[in-house]
């Protein structure tokens, strides 16, 4: 079975499971899964992946971009009438999908329960931004690139606390915080983002881009975890493709995003998880991992093709050239997950459908890494 045969596999087990296909009158959604879901169909290439992305992307925004059943509130996040909020469906923001509704104002604070809890999640969010660009240039379709517009004018705000500073989960409604603490990437992560949509779109996102430039300053971008590490490669892959493209001058951030990514997986790589059993794995945060791995041939391609575009070009090289030491980590950690016992093992954990597309998502990496 080749790697597009497998990923086409997980995904379509992926789509039965959550009710997209066949479709389901109460679909299972989670913004995360899906995004990398829709990035990693399209790049599957055939008709009916393509179909499956559209479908689910149409199935997101019915059942994300709403009130739970559960809620007092009915309609769309937005507040808009029916046809205009269908019309519209990014303006009210996307719920994560999470089991239990969002925290009420005044409840305790549980931190366990917490994760849990619906809400509003940025780092979700900007991954919903990028599966839409990629089903603009995809299907040719300026409306999912004018919807991701809608999606960043909605969600900055709400997520900017203050100069400086983010919030990491708001409410649905997008009225309060639900964890006032600022995830370590947000504001990187955002800023690309913001960058990809607007070479998607030709809107103005200047003002958006600046708050979170703000931010960055002082901010140690190296991490020990895994996702956290592929997320870091995945931006070095969009400032690399974006920059070399001519569509946005994000040439300054490589370097230091590209030099945080090499001393998280050389961590990683110290660690002995590998040698863990399945049990003490979470198969989805080591993928994130090799997906983020697989982009370094285009970053490696970008330096060739616009050096000058880059500062200290000849040293990333060197450094992209360091990386190949850790490329084994991608087929080990791919390897280990598609052993159907080790899968077993960490279905146990509620998580078989985000590690099973992120799986995909490795396996086919060009349908997500694609800016």
């Amino acid at each position: 079975m080749t790697d597009v045969t497998a990923a086409r596999a997980f995904l379509a087990g992926f789509a039965a499971c959550t009710g997209l296909d066949p479709p389901s009158p109460t679909p299972t959604r989670y913004l995360w899964t899906d995004a990398f879901a829709v990035c990693t169909l399209f790049g599957l290439g055939d008709p009916d992946s393509r179909d499956l992305a559209l479908r689910l992307i149409d199935q997101v925004h019915a059942v994300l971009g709403r009130h739970r059943d559960d809620d007092d509130r009915t309609g769309w996040l937005s507040g808009l009438p029916e046809e205009e909020g269908a019309r519209h469906p990014t303006v009210g923001g996307l719920r994560i999908g999470k089991p239990l509704p969002e925290r009420r104002p005044g409840e305790r604070f549980d931190d366990r329960l917490e994760w849990d809890r619906d809400g509003q999640y940025y780092h979700y969010l900007t991954k919903w931004m990028h599966a839409l660009c990629r089903a603009s240039a995809v299907t040719g379709d300026p409306v999912h690139a004018a919807r991701a517009v809608e999606l960043v004018k909605a969600v900055h705000q709400a997520f900017v606390a203050a100069p400086g500073r983010m919030y990491w989960k708001v409410s649905v409604d997008r009225s309060r915080p639900l964890v006032a603490s600022m995830g370590q990437h947000d504001p990187l992560d955002g800023l690309i983002t913001y960058a990809e949509v607007q070479a998607a779109s030709g809107a103005d996102l200047s003002q958006e881009s600046a708050d979170l430039a703000g931010m960055l300053s002082g901010i140690a971008l190296a991490t020990d975890d895994p996702l956290g590490t592929g997320g870091l490669l995945f931006d070095a892959d969009r400032v690399a493709g974006l920059t070399a493209g001519g569509r946005a001058p994000l040439g300054s951030l490589l370097a230091p995003v590209l030099e945080a990514a090499f001393v998280g997986a050389t961590a990683f790589a110290q660690s002995g998880s590998l040698r863990q059993p399945a049990e003490c794995r979470l198969a989805f945060r080591e993928l994130g991992l090799a997906v983020g791995l697989h982009g370094l041939e285009q970053i490696r391609s970008a330096l060739e093709t616009a050096p000058s575009a880059f500062p200290e070009s000849d040293r990333m090289r060197r450094r992209v050239a360091a990386f190949e030491a850790h490329m084994p980590l991608a087929g080990a950690i791919e390897g280990f997950w598609l052993e159907p016992q080790n899968r077993a093992a960490s279905t146990r954990t509620n998580h078989r459908e985000i590690n099973e597309v992120t799986l995909a998502a490795s396996l086919a990496p060009n349908g997500f890494l694609t800016v």
